[in-house]
């Protein structure tokens, strides 16, 4: 008697596109950490089904793999070193999807050690030396719109080009 052996499809068993999600929810982890939000869109980009999606995420959740607190902090670290101001850390946080209490708390306590209007000074004075061969009203309407995109408050970067 010869027994036949039907080949299943990938999509046919639920734990192996379980399994598929969770590999590639650890694919993108491995480069940076992601809010839940972001993975959540990766996630349905690649096709994967609500109810698996719901499951991965949870388990990297309770396992501790994604935390939006943990992930805002370091996003906020990162991009203050990149000399970002809060206002344009803020927005960022809100495209990745952090909810608004935590983006506050975090940036409340960053706040706490940072110092805005001593790094537009150093900003300021690297790009005034830098476009010295402008006349200098140009430079610092330059410099103004700089650090105005780069999300520094307006009030202090205001008051440091009149400094010049």
């Amino acid at each position: 008697m010869k027994r036949k052996f039907v080949k299943k499809s990938p999509s046919d068993n639920p734990t192996n596109e379980l399994t598929k999600a969770r590999n590639y929810a650890f694919l993108l982890l491995k480069y940076r950490l992601r809010s839940i939000r972001e993975i959540r869109g990766r996630l349905e980009r690649k096709g994967f089904s609500p109810d698996v999606i719901q499951s991965t995420v949870a388990f990297l959740i309770e396992k501790e793999f994604v935390n939006d607190v943990v992930f805002s902090r370091a996003w906020i670290e990162s991009r203050l070193r990149a000399n970002l101001g809060p206002r344009k850390i803020e927005l960022e946080l809100i495209n990745k999807g952090i909810e608004r209490n935590i983006i506050d708390e975090q940036l409340k306590l960053i706040r706490t050690d940072y110092q805005e209007d001593k790094q537009i000074e150093e900003i300021v004075r690297k790009r005034f030396q830098r476009l010295n061969i402008l006349e200098p009203k140009t430079a610092k309407r330059k410099i103004y719109a700089y650090l105005l995109r780069r999300g520094f408050s307006p009030d202090i970067v205001s008051e440091k080009i009149k400094q010049l």
